[in-house]
Order: C-alpha cells, then sequence, then structure tokens
C-alpha cells in the first residue's frame, strides 16, 4: 500500500467533497499526506461585453478560503492525515496529470461545477486515460464492509487493477470478487470485431490460476472467482451496485497506448453504482 501523496481534485461540489472523505479515509490507513488542489482556467480572450470578470486577488482569496476550509474539516475527522492546499490557474486535468507522476493515487469526485452539464466528466476521463498513478472517481458513501470488484481480461493494466484490488480488500478486510467477462460476438451492444469464442475449459482453467496466485499471496483475503458471458461494461455495472469499489485498468493500444481509455472505462465512470479505481500498468 502507497504511502506517497494522495491528490484530490478539490471545487467545493459535493462531489469533491465525497473525493476528499475517500482519500482522507485511504490517508488514515495508509499514512500517506492529502493535498488539495485546486485548478481552473479563465478565458484567455473574451470579448470587450464579456460578463465574466478576470481574475484577481479577491477571487484567488476566495478559493483558497475554500481550500482552508477543506482541510480544516480535515482535521477535525481525520486528525492524523498531513494535508495542504494548491491552487493553479490551468485547465483542471493539466496539473493533475502532472501530479500523478510523483503521487500514489489522484482522487476525483463524480460531480463537480462546472457551466456545461456534464463537462466534469471529461476532466476525470482525461486525467483516468493520462495519469501515472491509479486514479478514483468516487461516487457516494458506501458501507466500509461491502465487497470489491475488479475486472479483469488478458492485458497488462487489467493485471496491475488485480494487484491494486486485492491490496485494498486485503488492507480493508473486505471480500474480493474478481470478474473476467468475455464480449459475445454479437450481442446488444453491437458486433464487437475484438470479441473471441469463449473455451469454457482452457479459459477458466487460465483465470482460475491466476485468481488462486493471488489466494496464495494474500490468504487472509476472501477472494472469488466468476466468469460472465456478456460484455464486460454490463457485467461491471452490474457487480458494482453491491460494491464499495469497482477497479478496471485501462486498454490503449498502439502509437496510443496508456493514453485511452476505452469505452469500458469510459462507460464505468458515468455508470457505476460505486466509487471507480482505474489502475495503469506503468512498467512500459
Amino acid at each position: 500500500m502507497t504511502t506517497k501523496k494522495i491528490v484530490v481534485g478539490y471545487d467545493r461540489s459535493a462531489g469533491a467533497k465525497d473525493a476528499a472523505t475517500w482519500a482522507l479515509d485511504e490517508a488514515t490507513r495508509t499514512g500517506a499526506p492529502v493535498e488539495f488542489l485546486f485548478a481552473y482556467e479563465w478565458p484567455v480572450r473574451a470579448p470587450a461585453t464579456s460578463v465574466i470578470p478576470p481574475p484577481d486577488d479577491e477571487t484567488d482569496r476566495a478559493v483558497e478560503d475554500g481550500l482552508k476550509e477543506a482541510v480544516a474539516s480535515a482535521q477535525r475527522t481525520h486528525p492524523t492525515v498531513r494535508t495542504a492546499i494548491s491552487i493553479v490557474r490551468d485547465s483542471p486535468a493539466v496539473p493533475l496529470i502532472e501530479r500523478s507522476r510523483e503521487a500514489g493515487l489522484i482522487v476525483l469526485g463524480s460531480h463537480g461545477h462546472s457551466a456545461v452539464s456534464g463537462l466534469l466528466g471529461s476532466v476525470s476521463v482525461a486525467v483516468s486515460a493520462h495519469a501515472r498513478c491509479p486514479v478514483i472517481v468516487a461516487r457516494g458513501r458506501f458501507p466500509a464492509t461491502a465487497p470489491i470488484v475488479v475486472g479483469v481480461d488478458d492485458s497488462a493494466s487489467a493485471h496491475a487493477a488485480l494487484a491494486f484490488a486485492v491490496e485494498q480488500a486485503a488492507t480493508r478486510g473486505v471480500p474480493l470478487r474478481v470478474i473476467r467477462a468475455w464480449t459475445p460476438v454479437t450481442s446488444p451492444w453491437g458486433v464487437t470485431p475484438g470479441a473471441v469464442a469463449f473455451d469454457p475449459e482452457y479459459d477458466r482453467g487460465q483465470f482460475d490460476e491466476l485468481v488462486a496466485g493471488w489466494r496464495a499471496k494474500y490468504p487472509q483475503a476472501e477472494i472469488t472467482a466468476q466468469v460472465a458471458l456478456e460484455h464486460p461494461a454490463a457485467a461491471l455495472t452490474a457487480a458494482s451496485a453491491g460494491a464499495q469499489l469497482l477497479v478496471v485498468g485501462t486498454r490503449g493500444r498502439g502509437a496510443l497506448r496508456g493514453m485511452l481509455l476505452g469505452s469500458v472505462g469510459q462507460h464505468l465512470l458515468r455508470h457505476s453504482a460505486c466509487t471507480v479505481a482505474v489502475v495503469h500498468d506503468t512498467t512500459t
């Protein structure tokens, strides 16, 4: 479990407060410090009649006051956690991605303040796709005894996601459900060129062997394995309903490997019933 800094994208929204709570709970378990980061981008060019005032010291003071309020709340609820604040004038995704190179976790809310409904979703997708550390997109609060769910396939990032999920489940003392879903060649999701036939004996054997290895490493963890012959997005969305955390990897390919989140990850960020962790394979 990492003790590197946890960075929270914070804008005082309800989603950001959920993110702060998740980060502070994690920091209490691991001893990691927490940085509250507020980033905002003012229009560089605006018409003379624009009603948008330019940023000034008063704006920065208001932002700083909001961050100090978050720190004060953290000191009351999580007194052992070390905290810091940062204010950056830039597109929110940029400083978060930059900090991910040295951070242990980036934590975001599922909804935030935006002039355009759903715009923060694009920030979550961008940070989840480009970050160099796991990204948590917090959604509400869930029972501490609820299980963790992880989706796996044959990709390196999925194996990194499984390692992250096992460690989270072991340290929290909760069950882990490992799900391997094979996409049918044709399904309600449409014809999928990448779909492959499912060989029950071989594929289930490979999957069970993978899970058995992690059971041997973490004998104290309750780990169950589940195979589903349906689109991974459908299987994992359904599984998220009873979980506290859903963990997935990224599936970039070719020249853009590691730069794309993939359709399954994007679907889960928007439709998961619980908090989502997006984990990268950082060995390449």
